[in-house]
């Protein structure tokens, strides 16, 4: 973060010393141990494939950032908990240090599930003990603070995606809650319409003086021709049709490195979809229960977003294009906080539906920095922008993103293969 998106952090630091932020740390850092309350201990430790953590790393993970980026360098006399932790939960930060390889993450039976909860409560006491301290004019370490919160509030969505794939790859489908609310009955999806969005010169990126991660800015001008978007998110039963008319048999359809991993992976339906006869089934946190056919797609690539657009005749919107069209949205929808960790059918209205939460909605965009993009020196400037390569960028939140971590110009971003996230389609279209 640069200073001024740290502006506003004076205002939060109240006469007595006592900060807001530390009401907040608690309150997050509360979230992520509810989000593991409904697994069996056996659950915490299996790792599934590479891509997915288990649920006591992402614990004690997003404890070491605290440590690591805050009380090491800011609270006088701090003791570590246990300095191997350094290494065993270190993610992808060079200039920390090296780190356990990731694709091993599910060989530590130790250190417990109970050393990890005894590490999270060492450094949440030590953080009491440094907010305590923190003054208005105290800009980097409450920067830092900021960071880590929406960190682990990233890690919330992390453990959700990967709760699913570890549970979602035992052939008796355990379910991780019940449902929280009754399943949306079997209904026709609301018809799509296509919107006119306005092109011409317009800006992106954040400009407010708010928390936003690094790769949000700078706020810069693009030009957009006039478009269209879907008026909302693409549904099972309309991906079923791709499906049944041979989507992925149909090389014609795909890019060349899609159409080799469909090969590859043999790929015949999204990540989740089981077949019976003639029925289709959907593994989801609540149980394995039938297709809902009104509900958006989900679990899909990128490479089967943009097959699907091209069977349907039209095409993925840009990043531009989609912020362009969200700005003066409200933020609302089928977020984490609504606790149902499914997609929702699209609700009756005139305008754009769907835009924040139910998936991450592909971009036809790499995922670049924007133009006077500049990461910050040392091991916090590897937060974003080491990553700015290869990958597609993703807006809009899902089902499992947590409310308040939101925002029009947010750009979340994965390798085009990857499809245990929480991600499907909206379709754009030339005006």
């Amino acid at each position: 973060m640069t200073p001024v998106d740290c502006a506003f952090l004076e205002e939060t630091v109240e006469a007595d010393g006592e900060t807001d932020c530390a009401a907040r740390y608690l309150a997050v850092r509360h979230d992520s141990e509810q989000l593991c309350e409904p697994l069996e201990i056996e659950d915490y430790v299996v790792q599934t494939m590479p891509d997915v953590s288990p649920p006591k790393w992402h614990l004690a993970h997003t404890t070491w950032f605290f440590e690591s980026f805050l009380l090491k360098p800011f609270l006088d006399g701090y003791r570590e908990f246990d300095p191997k932790y350094n290494y065993l939960f270190n993610s992808y930060y060079e200039a920390v240090g090296k780190r356990h390889p990731r694709p091993q993450r599910g060989l530590l039976s130790r250190p417990t599930v109970a050393d990890v909860m005894r590490y999270r409560h060492h450094v949440d006491d030590a953080m009491a003990e440094l907010l305590g301290q923190l003054k208005g004019g105290d800009v980097e370490p409450m920067s830092r603070m900021l960071l880590g919160l929406n960190h682990e509030q990233q890690h919330q969505e992390l453990l959700l995606t990967d709760i699913k794939h570890i549970l979602g790859a035992n052939p008796t489908a355990p379910i991780y809650a019940a449902a929280r609310r009754r399943a949306a009955a079997q209904g026709e999806a609301e018809p799509l319409r296509w919107l006119e969005q306005p092109g011409g010169v317009q800006w992106i990126g954040y400009n407010g003086e708010a928390f936003c991660f690094d790769n949000e800015k700078p706020a810069h001008r693009v030009l957009l021709e006039d478009y269209r978007l879907a008026s909302r998110l693409t549904t099972n039963g309309e991906y079923l049709e791709f499906i049944r008319d041979g989507g992925y048999r149909r090389p014609e359809l795909w890019l060349s490195d899609g159409w080799a991993t469909v090969q590859r992976e043999d790929w015949r339906a999204p990540l989740y979809w089981r077949s019976e006869g003639r029925d289709w089934l959907e593994f989801t946190l609540e149980g394995l229960r039938p297709l809902n056919l009104a509900e958006p797609v989900c679990h899909v690539s990128f490479y089967e977003a943009e097959a699907f657009a091209a069977w349907a005749g039209k095409r993925l919107p840009t990043e531009a294009e989609w912020e362009n069209a969200a700005r003066e949205q409200p933020i609302r929808g089928n977020l984490g906080g609504a606790k149902r960790f499914h997609p929702a059918p699209a609700p009756a209205t005139e305008g754009l539906s769907q835009l924040f939460g139910d998936v991450w909605e592909w971009t036809r965009s790499g995922y670049a920095p924007y133009p006077g993009f500049r990461a910050q020196a040392g091991a916090i400037g590897e937060y974003n922008g080491k990553f700015m390569c290869s990958q597609f960028t993703l807006r809009g939140g899902s089902c499992a993103t947590p409310d308040g971590h939101i925002r029009p110009e947010y750009r979340n971003f994965f390798y085009p293969d990857q499809r245990w996230q929480f991600t499907g389609i909206r379709l754009a279209s030339a005006a």
